[in-house]
C-alpha cells in the first residue's frame, strides 16, 4: 500500500490468469461476492458495467448498518483497466489495473478522492478496507480456479 496526494494505493498479485480477475470484477454475482470489508455483505440494485452505466448497492456491515452506494463506470478496457466514480459520499474515483504476468495476474486498486478533509477521514478505515477486500478476492479467485 502506498499513498498519494488524495489517493490510496493497493496492489496485489493473485495467482490466476487475467481472464479469471477481470471475470470476477465485471460478472456481478461474482463482484457481490467479495466487494468491500471482512464480514460485509452487499445487496446490488443496478448493476450494470459498461462505460456510463450505473452501480447501486447497499453494503450491510457486520454491525448491521446498511451504507448505500452510488457509482457511474467511466472506462471498462477488457482484461486491463475498470474505472468507476463513486458518487455517494465520500466521492472517489476508482482504477484497477490488471497487469498479466506470465500467467500470474497484479492488481492495482487507486482510490483517488475528490476532497482532501474527506480523504483524511477516510484513511482510518478504506487502508485496512482495501486490504481486506483484495482477501477476499484472492479468496473468490481460488474457489473459480479449483
Amino acid at each position: 500500500m502506498t499513498m498519494g496526494k488524495n489517493e490510496i494505493i493497493s496492489s496485489r498479485e493473485f495467482d490466476v490468469p487475467r481472464e479469471l480477475v477481470f471475470r470476477a470484477w465485471t460478472t456481478p454475482d461474482l463482484l457481490a461476492r467479495w466487494w468491500g470489508p471482512r464480514g460485509f455483505t452487499n445487496t446490488f440494485h443496478e448493476c450494470d458495467i459498461r462505460p456510463g452505466g450505473t452501480w447501486r448497492f447497499t453494503m450491510h456491515g457486520p454491525n448491521g448498518t446498511d451504507y448505500p452506494n452510488h457509482s457511474v463506470f467511466v472506462e471498462i478496457v477488457p482484461l486491463e483497466r475498470i474505472v468507476l466514480d463513486h458518487l455517494s459520499s465520500p466521492e472517489f474515483r476508482v482504477t484497477a489495473t490488471f497487469e498479466n504476468l506470465e500467467g500470474r495476474t497484479k492488481v492495482t486498486y487507486r482510490q483517488l478522492f475528490k476532497i482532501t478533509e474527506e480523504f483524511e477521514q477516510a484513511k482510518a478505515y478504506c487502508i485496512e478496507g482495501n486490504e481486506q477486500n483484495l482477501d477476499r478476492l484472492g479468496l473468490l479467485l481460488e474457489e473459480m480456479s479449483s
